[in-house]
């Protein structure tokens, strides 16, 4: 899913109503309002705008930082961490769980064959 800011000027159907696939949707992050265009569902990207503010606040009070964009990039690296924690978290699972896979393949093959 990807957000963009709604374009400043939009494309127009032949009888001038304009023309867009994607959901405007309004969320608020840390007192400021943004209308993006989401193609997902409006739930989900509340929930995203939700989460952002939340570590934008909690930076905030934990830093008594004031400078908002100083708050962002805080927690952008924040999230970036979980996001990269959650990655390697993932990799080093999934790697004996394919190791488990293939073994339970190979066995399969091999009743498969002796089966024949």
């Amino acid at each position: 899913m990807r957000f963009q800011p709604l374009p400043a000027a939009r494309r127009m159907d032949d009888n001038g109503v304009p023309v867009s696939r994607e959901q405007t949707v309004k969320i608020n992050i840390y007192d400021q309002s943004y209308n993006v265009n989401a193609d997902g569902n409006e739930e989900y990207l509340n929930e995203l705008a939700a989460y952002v503010d939340g570590k934008m606040r909690f930076i905030a009070e934990s830093t008594k930082m004031v400078d908002s964009v100083k708050v962002a990039v805080l927690a952008a690296l924040n999230i970036a961490d979980e996001m990269f924690a959650t990655r390697k978290r993932q990799e080093e699972l999934e790697g004996p769980l394919r190791e488990r896979v293939q073994g339970c393949v190979s066995m399969v093959e091999k009743a498969l064959e002796q089966a024949n």
